[in-house]
């Protein structure tokens, strides 16, 4: 997050020293308002101004750097200087929470609202008042956005556009409620959730929605095919089964399909075939073949059309945000340069910048920042050096004394016992002796479990004891992880997963053991060891794999969660308000599903199918779970068909189609990350994955060096870089951990090097572009950068030897 101007300009004067008055290759946008330095005869005034005007552009810089880093359209930058504090408003970590409160608010006001939650329930004034006060707290990013974005910019960002029009539409509804004091149909509640996609929280969630709504045309045209074919063969059963009077099924044309679509999902399979198997043993032959069609190809083509879109898709994103990394770097580079040397970023500049774009980090950081992206050793940074500074801004830096050992500073004799203690921490055979203990712990868990359940003892009733042997082994974890955690140190400890997994388990098991004093309940928190058998699966590649997977596309799979949930709450809304008061006992007399709704004399006969209605949000939700579940879920679609209308029926089918979309999705996604996780490990020839799992990187400093970034009196020079032979006697080092975008990279080195030349050869389009944007809102304003002086730093003569001089705009 960026930080205020002050506070930035007040840090960034300390960092820089004062003679700091080098002429800008470029002034930002943020610096157009201020007097021309050059036009000043005022020295002092003069050198004031040009101070400011560096400030101005380390911030603008920073701003780039961090829209290409979140991959913001560049037509959202702000356009001067008046636009800034609402930009720095609007990318407020405290505004983002208000927004997301509002959003999630709004949410869950659908369990006050009619039909509500038992003990939820709140007046219509009550929550339509609470409905309004979120949207107007909604509705003041948009005011905010409306700021800097402009008209034109609001307009074009259509995402921003769409919210504005949905509070609208709602603030009028909240209105009319509150009005008329009584809740009218409302179904625009289902677009609710779309409040929470806009929030800043939510932007993995909004990128799976962008690629499941990116990957639709191929699914669709899936689809299409899929209920084409269920058409054909509807007409076939019609022609064949509506004639056996006992088979209800084909009896029209409209309740063929209905079979046939209940019939692909196995619902009703073979109750759906049993009457016309009995009048010719040869009808099967029509369901073999509708659902080897069906089910088996279609429906597995379908998930390798959106296996295939989203391994697609995610190159293409991958190669998209390459590019757009890029062009942030490209906007930040030609603010930072100096008119002297247009072609090399020196430190005091890229310092500054790193002020305002990593604000939490010190000069020494900053510094080797620079180094680690200074590979020409010339102490200036060239452009194609100063597009890896995301990777490099992700390092943890420290001397590499601490990094060996967390305790290296401890006094005698305590560095000794800690450093038998690393020793012991990192000894592969402790590893082996507890890979041994759990898969004996989970023997006895075994053993002692079976004992209990041949008995028939009844589990609630049963007065369990912690034995000696589970104390046992509980001591020997806690041994474990306090070995660990003091000889690797607390951080290296808790940031491994699978280390905090551990640490979790026996944390709860020595919980479980103290509870046991008290309750014989706790013996239920105990029983929690077995998982700790999860670690044994390390030991083989395939099963680390697997767990790795899991483990990295948790985010995602979090993400793909609140995709599930923001569909269910879209299709409970709906339910909510088209079934509301619905009464489905002994709804469907006379029906192949009549006992399953059958209610006689207060008691339910077979089936509480009734209970499966919409009479408030969480009800809903569950009802919508079992129709996902699949089973047996025509069962609930008849029943409203029957209750209410038989076009009913395009709620529940629809419902069966998304969520198969989805579900496939979420298929796709884990099948994806699996493939590709093993195709690295071969292809970088690897052994686990996690080798690659984090970034190193080693720079030393000289003395005066040192002497440079810990002094606040000393110049930043790169001059040391240049005359620097021997390595210095400080060694840092810096370590981050790989992100997917980062090993995708990696595995795709070569389609890298393309897009690398596919991005010089299209330089002078992006810049051309970023001229454009640049001028969109000041076409009388003096332009003061050198267009001719920039044209040789983004177009050299050696290599783009036909390319013109930029002209104004």
């Amino acid at each position: 997050m960026l930080t205020s101007n002050d506070e930035c300009i007040e840090m960034a004067t300390v960092v820089l020293d004062d003679s700091d008055l080098d002429i800008a290759n470029e002034v930002g946008n943020m610096g157009q308002d201020i007097p021309d330095p050059n036009a000043c005869f005022n020295q002092k005034v003069r050198e004031q101004n040009r101070r400011k005007q560096w400030q101005l552009n380390y911030q603008e810089a920073a701003i780039y750097l961090q829209e290409g880093q979140n991959n913001d359209k560049f037509y959202t930058h702000p356009q001067s200087h008046e636009a800034l504090p609402a930009y720095q408003v609007a990318h407020n970590h405290w505004f983002y929470m208000l927004d997301m409160f509002a959003a999630l608010v709004v949410m869950l006001l659908a369990a006050s609202e009619r039909p509500a939650v038992a003990y939820f329930e709140l007046p219509v004034g009550i929550h339509g008042s609470l409905e309004m006060l979120c949207l107007l707290i909604l509705s003041l990013d948009l005011g905010i956005r409306f700021k800097w974005l402009r008209l034109w910019g609001f307009i074009k960002h259509r995402r921003t556009l769409f919210k504005a029009i949905l509070i609208l539409l709602m603030l009028v509804e909240s209105i009319v409620v509150l009005v008329r004091q009584t809740n009218h149909f409302r179904v625009t509640r289902a677009l609710r959730p779309l409040f929470l996609l806009h929030t800043h929280y939510c932007q993995g969630v909004r990128r799976i929605t962008r690629q499941i709504m990116q990957s639709m045309p191929p699914i669709l045209d899936m689809i299409i095919l899929l209920l084409f074919f269920m058409l054909i063969f509807s007409i076939l059963g019609f022609y064949l089964f509506s004639g056996i009077k006992t088979d209800t099924n084909f009896k029209t044309i409209q309740s063929s399909f209905i079979s046939l679509f209940v019939l692909l999902t196995t619902a009703n399979y073979p109750d759906v075939m049993m009457a016309a198997y009995n009048e010719s043993r040869f009808s099967c032959v029509f369901f073999i073949i509708y659902l080897s069609l069906e089910l088996y190809f279609l429906m597995n083509l379908l998930l390798a059309v959106v296996y295939d879109t989203f391994s697609n898709l995610e190159k293409s994103k991958i190669r998209s945000l390459f590019f757009h990394k890029r062009e942030g770097c490209m906007h930040a580079f030609r603010l930072l340069v100096t008119q002297a040397n247009h072609s090399g970023l020196s430190v005091k500049h890229f310092i500054g910048m790193m002020g305002y774009f990593l604000p939490k980090k010190s000069k020494r950081d900053y510094y080797l920042m620079f180094k680690a992206l200074n590979t020409s050793k010339t102490g200036m940074i060239q452009m194609e050096e100063f597009f890896n500074i995301y990777e490099v801004s992700r390092l943890r830096w420290k001397l590499k004394s601490d990094v060996s050992l967390w305790s290296s500073n401890f006094r005698h004799p305590c560095n000794i016992i800690f450093k038998s203690l690393n020793w012991l921490a990192n000894w592969k055979y402790l590893d082996y002796f507890i890979y041994f203990v759990i898969a004996g712990n989970f023997l006895w868990i075994l053993i002692e479990t079976a004992r209990i359940s041949s008995d028939g003892t009844n589990v609630e009733s049963y007065n369990f004891t912690t034995s000696w042997i589970s104390i046992s082994f509980i001591c020997i974890y806690s041994i474990e992880a306090v070995i660990k955690i003091l000889g690797r140190g607390p951080y290296d400890y808790f940031t491994r997963g699978w280390d905090l997994f551990d640490f979790l388990v026996t944390l709860v098991s020595v919980v479980g053991v103290f509870g046991e004093i008290f309750e014989n309940s706790f013996y239920y928190v105990m029983i929690l060891r077995p998982f700790r058998l999860l670690r044994l699966f390390k030991l083989k590649k395939r099963y680390r794999d697997v767990l790795g997977t899991l483990f990295v596309l948790f985010s995602k799979l979090m993400s793909l969660a609140i995709c599930i949930i923001i569909v269910y709450y879209f299709y409970a809304i709906i339910g909510m308000e088209f079934f509301l008061d619905t009464d489905l006992k002994d709804c469907c007399q006379n029906t192949s599903v009549e006992s399953a709704y059958a209610y006689k004399n207060g008691t339910a006969a077979t089936g509480y199918y009734y209970m499966n209605n919409f009479d408030n949000i969480f009800v809903s939700g569950v009802t919508l779970f079992e129709l996902t579940v699949v089973n047996n879920w025509f069962i609930i679609m008849e029943g409203y068909a029957n209750a209410v209308s038989q076009w009913t029926r395009i709620y529940f089918m629809s419902f069966y189609i998304v969520m198969m979309v989805v579900m496939n999705i979420v298929v796709a996604f884990v099948l994806e990350s699996f493939i590709f996780r093993i195709n690295y490990r071969r292809q970088m020839h690897l052994d686990d994955i996690d080798d690659h799992g984090v970034y190193k990187e080693e720079i030393t400093l000289t003395e005066s060096e040192m002497h440079m970034v810990t002094s606040l009196a000393a110049p930043l020079t790169g001059e040391y870089i240049r005359s620097q032979g021997e390595p210095g006697p400080y060694v840092f080092r810096g370590e981050g951990h790989r992100t997917r975008e980062d090993f995708s990279l990696r595995m795709y080195h070569e389609e890298v090097e393309a897009w690398s030349k596919e991005f010089m050869a299209n330089r002078h389009e992006v810049v051309n572009a970023m001229q454009a944007l640049r001028n969109r809102e000041r076409p009388n304003t003096e332009q003061r950068a050198d267009n001719a002086d920039l044209n040789d730093v983004l177009f050299p003569r050696d290599v783009f030897p036909s390319t013109e001089i930029l002209s104004d705009v």
